[in-house]
């Protein structure tokens, strides 16, 4: 049951980032702005949490690298994508990539799959295609969509290169706090000066305290009590939580379309994560078993 309601908690905060992130940028915010301090307030949260439990820091390496650049390309290309994508509708894009990516990223790694994974792979894909073509009942903006593409890439690059981690609570707070002088730079070259709101500074500092830097490290620390493919498929709820508090929170429109094209990116999402053979391996446990 504990592992049960700190999975739901840390779906839910992924979630609250996709509508803190949508609120501050409706008011006439700058994601670029928000992406910094989402990222600066994340760091010291977590820099925090690492110096009262005495983990110590330590770069570590080329593995820290990637992290801290998966990140930045997660944060910003996240926050962008929210100048025109619904906070669901962005949920879905940024998962839906997410997991299509950690299947690659298996994949490379030598695992293998059957027709049905495969077949969830397409179905997936498929689904992400109609909810992005332009010119249907909903087109959307391919700069912004793109965007949110480039953040699940980066997301699940980051969760790939995460997994091996032995202390899960440090290496975030070292890949936050790498990220911090780069993200300063990306916000630098960007040019902005949008005002900041007292509004704006609280999603933001929500998002980057609570939602970010203690959500990634509670996730981090429940993962392996779930185990790849549950995590995966915990995951899956995150755009269905986005959608219906888009709905009710930010008066989004929830159009036909939208939920269809999220029945097929979810439901191909699924099936491609069912590991194959698994009537094969019941059917031998149970001869093996006497029963």
């Amino acid at each position: 049951m504990r592992l049960f309601l700190l999975t739901a908690l840390t779906m839910a905060a992924f979630a609250a980032n996709s509508l803190l992130n949508r609120a501050a940028l409706a008011g006439g915010g700058d994601p670029m702005t928000f992406a910094l301090l989402r990222l600066a307030a994340g760091s010291v949260a977590l820099a925090l949490l690492v110096a009262i439990t005495r983990r110590g820091f330590a770069v570590g390496g080329r593995r820290r690298a990637l992290g801290a650049g998966t990140l930045l390309l997660y944060l910003f290309g996240f926050s962008y994508a929210y100048l025109a994508l619904d906070a669901g509708l962005g949920a879905l894009v940024l998962f839906g990539v997410v997991q299509l990516t950690m299947f690659a990223g298996a994949f490379l790694s030598g695992e293998r799959f059957g027709v049905r994974n495969w077949l969830g792979t397409a179905l997936a894909l498929a689904g992400l295609g109609w909810l992005t073509w332009p010119g249907g009942l909903a087109p959307q903006s391919p700069v912004h969509v793109l965007s949110m593409v480039l953040a699940g890439l980066g997301w699940g690059l980051y969760s790939l290169s995460g997994r091996a981690e032995a202390d899960p609570l440090q290496a975030t707070a070292m890949n936050f706090l790498l990220a911090v002088p780069a993200g300063a730079a990306i916000w630098l070259l960007a040019g902005t000066a949008a005002p900041i709101t007292p509004a704006f500074a609280g999603w933001a500092l929500l998002s980057g305290v609570v939602t970010s830097g203690l959500g990634y490290a509670l996730w981090y620390s429940v993962l392996p009590g779930l185990g790849a493919s549950r995590a995966a498929v915990a995951q899956l709820t995150v755009p269905v939580i986005a959608l219906a508090g888009g709905v009710l929170l930010l008066a989004e429109p929830a159009a036909p379309r939208t939920i269809l094209a999220a029945a097929l990116v979810l439901g191909g999402v699924a099936l491609a994560l069912r590991r194959p053979g698994g009537a094969a391996r019941l059917q031998r446990s149970r001869r093996s078993s006497g029963s």
